[in-house]
């Protein structure tokens, strides 16, 4: 019971996270909130890509939407019986919520791998990323950080944004995977009860 109650509150929890994430990855393209390396283009090939911006931020956005739009009780019936009309909502909501959790899975692996790498930096080499053999060691590697003379304080950018990322999308895919829980047990009760109304049991 509990489970099916706090599942019409997930869609709501994932409103916030979504408008985080779109506004912590913006931020990734103005390191130390400047834009001059956005305009000449020195920024990680990842964030040319707009993944953070488009799946952790507007497809989880729009599926937290349609969610919320289908636990209204003015919902379209689609069916004369209450409990069918219900059944058919869980079903279309269980199919946004794995919709998701691909979304935020995948989010959350991606970003990952990009801190991995370490972020795109001048150093004495040159444009390149210097951190990228180190397999996440420069992490807690801090002399090596100086290594990475342009954008200034870069690497420390990037691990605070992309940790505050990695956390937004991990709340995301715990949140959709409740859902999915809740959703599926609410509709195998409201299947159950459509059979009791049907006849069939």
């Amino acid at each position: 019971m509990a489970l099916e109650t706090y599942g019409n509150c997930l869609s709501c929890l994932l409103v916030p996270l979504a408008l985080w994430s779109i506004v912590v990855n913006i931020l990734l393209y103005f390191p130390n909130g400047k834009a001059l390396h956005a305009a000449s283009y020195q920024l990680p090939n990842h964030e040319w890509y707009f993944e953070g911006i488009c799946f952790s931020g507007v497809m989880i956005l729009i599926l937290s939407v349609i969610l919320i739009i289908l636990e209204c009780s003015v919902f379209y019936r689609c069916c004369q019986s209450e409990s069918c009309n219900k059944t058919y909502r869980s079903f279309i909501s269980i199919v946004l919520a794995l919709l998701g959790i691909a979304f935020s899975g995948y989010s959350c692996i991606i970003f990952t791998l990009h801190l991995i790498q370490g972020p795109f930096c001048n150093s004495s080499s040159g444009w390149n990323y210097i951190f990228k053999d180190a397999a996440g060691g420069y992490l807690t590697d801090y002399p090596a950080w100086s290594k990475c003379t342009e954008p200034a304080n870069i690497v420390e950018w990037n691990i605070i944004l992309l940790s505050i990322l990695i956390a937004l999308s991990g709340l995301q895919l715990i949140i959709c995977i409740l859902k999915v829980a809740a959703e599926l047990k609410r509709t195998l009760c409201g299947t159950y009860s459509v059979f009791v109304q049907a006849g069939i049991l």
